[in-house]
């Protein structure tokens, strides 16, 4: 695979996702399992403790799905994973890249109307960001061209 084609992702999101998500696990399974059995306001029961450790595993889980986000290039078109919905955008579906003017990243207009976020190209990753959407600018000229000058 050519460095045109690679995936999209971001940097600055992804590292801060996984070291939040670790953090937090840690802590809340910590609390779970460190909490006194006798508290001021009463006993705390095992139900409580799963129910704390659940509540680190859901965060944890949400902030990975934050971290994984990712565009991939395909010869057909574009796999778009966002935060909870991946979908797959023909090249020819996709009218145009933008981004900035306080974007956190980059949108795609689709044919049908529709807008479709890239959460893989972020602004937090300052000029990465910029490159970035140049680059899938690029890919979507190069796989929407026509034989005809239209």
């Amino acid at each position: 695979m050519d460095d045109l084609h690679a995936p999209f992702r971001p940097r600055l999101a992804r590292l801060v996702a996984w070291a939040v998500a670790v953090a937090l696990l840690v802590f809340m399974i910590g609390i779970a399992v460190l909490l006194p059995a006798a508290v001021p306001t009463g006993t705390v029961a095992l139900g409580d403790r799963i129910g704390i450790a659940a509540v680190g595993v859901l965060a944890a889980w949400f902030l990975s799905r934050q971290a994984t986000v990712r565009a991939v290039p395909e010869a057909d078109g574009l796999v778009v994973r966002n935060l909870l919905v991946t979908r797959k955008v023909a090249w020819a579906e996709i009218v145009s890249v933008r981004f900035g003017q306080g974007r956190p990243w980059v949108q795609l207009d689709l044919a049908d109307g529709d807008t479709l976020a890239v959460m893989g190209i972020q602004s937090s990753d300052g000029p990465r960001g910029t490159v970035e959407a140049s680059r899938l600018a690029t890919l979507v000229a190069l796989h929407s061209a026509t034989d005809q000058d239209d």
